[in-house]
This record gives structure tokens, sequence and C-alpha cells, in this order.
């Protein structure tokens, strides 16, 4: 691993927020990835890690915070995101069944072409011109992840793992200076994840950043330059692998063990004053008096009350 840092990331993530409804989903999460580097981010389900990657990739607009690339703040559109340099793939399989495996990969090609419908139904020499280029771009996408000889395999018919070269081929092919990508070794067997890892480095080493989710830790120790670990939409590390596996509240995470600073910690504790304040202010009358007490003391009385 190779640790790269300049004074200008390629990726800058600045207090993001999302909430759907009264839920917060992310909180407050700050994260830079500079070029040259592999950054991890992992978490126990349900952390927020896809929530957090689809606030940076456009498809969901923060509720709080900004996303920046390469020092401009990123617009809230999917394709203006890819334009811009982002790419991602994604936790599920989403190639287009029916096509060919050169025919995605051409897909991904649509943000770095300049025909539009006229040119393409006139099929002057303008748009031979960009096809041809289009078609030799993504023949050397495929070579470089191993799939030049399926190019006119229909993309279904590929076994599972070439199905996840597929798309991170097709992600390539809008040039990104960073790559997203959740959980490319999901249901692998361990020959097709030290693949996958050698084409992340291979990826990396070509001057493309990358920032991956994974819940296979060996992956992405052996993998990243640092890992960030999400616990409940917030970011309770980051750092290099040995710092992060060290981490006694990573550790508690996973596990599922309380720990000191514990993003429910401070929750709890104020349910708890709020439900002995109530308790102590109780009147003569023997009715429950909330109006004194801190926080939200009211709530929680109600709450209480409802679940007896």
């Amino acid at each position: 691993m190779t640790t790269i840092t300049t004074t200008n990331p390629v990726l800058t993530a600045t207090g993001v927020t999302m909430r759907f409804g009264g839920l917060t989903a992310v909180r407050s999460v700050d994260l830079a990835v500079h070029p040259g580097e592999i950054v991890g981010l992992i978490g126990p389900n349900g952390a927020g890690k896809t929530t957090f990657f689809n606030c940076l990739t456009g498809l969901y607009v923060p509720t709080e915070g900004t996303v920046s690339y390469k020092g401009s703040v990123l617009p809230p559109k999917p394709h203006l995101v890819t334009q811009a340099g982002v790419a991602r793939t994604f936790q599920n399989i989403r190639l287009f069944a029916n096509m060919t495996v050169l025919e995605n990969v051409l897909v991904g090609r649509h943000t770095r072409t300049r025909e539009g419908l006229w040119s393409a139904l006139l099929r002057g020499p303008g748009f031979k011109r960009a096809e041809a280029a289009s078609k030799e771009r993504a023949m050397e996408l495929l070579e470089f992840t191993g799939l030049a000889d399926k190019a006119d395999h229909l993309s279904r018919n590929l076994p599972y793992g070439e199905q996840r070269k597929l798309e991170i081929a097709r992600a390539l092919a809008s040039d990104p200076g960073l790559l997203l990508l959740d959980e490319p070794t999901a249901g692998m067997n361990p020959q097709e994840t030290r693949a996958t890892e050698e084409l992340v480095f291979a990826i990396r080493d070509k001057g493309t950043a990358v920032l991956v989710i994974e819940h296979d830790m060996r992956f992405i120790f052996n993998l990243c330059d640092r890992v960030a670990v999400l616990v409940q939409g917030q970011k309770l590390v980051e750092g290099t692998s040995d710092v992060v596996q060290s981490d006694e509240r990573v550790v508690a995470a996973y596990l599922g063990t309380p720990f000191e600073g514990d993003p429910g910690e401070a929750e709890a504790a104020e349910v708890e004053a709020a439900e002995a304040g109530a308790a102590g202010a109780t009147g003569g009358a023997g009715l429950t008096n909330t109006t004194g007490a801190t926080g939200d003391a009211g709530g929680t009385t109600a709450r209480t009350e409802d679940e007896q």
C-alpha cells in the first residue's frame, strides 16, 4: 500500500448529514480522499455506508453539508457527478442483461462523447470517428479487466465474478478521477476476491483514487491506505489499518458491545436523566410534572406511560 497525500484532495465531504423524516441515517460525516489513495469505509449493517455513498454521487441530496470534487461542489444529479469525474458501482449488480459485454462498457462512455441525436441519426464522419474511439477505449478496459475475450457475450451469461468486473469496467469507461466501489467482493470466493484486490491496485496505479465499502475485513485491511468506520451514521474513527484494527470501539461496534462514546450513549443518558427528573418532580397530587425536566422529558414520559 502507498499513501499519497496532497493539499488538494479529489473528494471532500464536509458535515454530510442525511435525514429521512425523523430518522438521521448519516450525521455530520467528514471525509477526504487524496489522489492515489485507496480509502475504505466500513461499519456494521445499517451504519449508513451506502446512504453516504448515495450522497456523494448525487442519488441523494444531503440534508446538510457539502460534497466537493477537486475543489468544486458537486451538483445533486448523478449524471453530472459522473461527468465531473466521479464514477461508482452498486451493491447489487446493475448490468444490462440483454446487451453484450462490449455494449455495457460503451454505455459508460456516454458522458465522454459529444455526438447528439442528429449526429447519431445521420451517422456522419464525426459520429463514426467518435464511435470508433469509444469502441477502442471500451476494448482497452475489457483487456484491462480480463474480459476482452468475452466482448461479444451477453452480460447475463457471465459468471458472477466477471459480472462484477464488468461493472467496474463500465464505471471506468467514464474516465473518472475517483471510483466508488460498493461491496465489490460481495458473494465472491477467495480467488475472485484476490483478483478484485489486484484489479483495484491496478486502477490506483493508473492514477484513479478509490473509495470502497466492504464487509470483508481482510480485503479492506490488505487493500486500503486509510479506513474510516461508520457506526449509527457517525464516523467513529479514521486511520491506517493498524489503528482501526486496534481500536476497541471498532471491535465493540462489530460485536454489539456498548463502549464509551457510543453514539447511542448520550441519547440513553438523556432519557435516564429525564426519567429521573420526572420521578423526582412528582407533585403532591401524585401527578407526574414534566414541565421542569430538561431535554425531552415530556416526550420521554409520554413514551414511558404509553409503553406501560
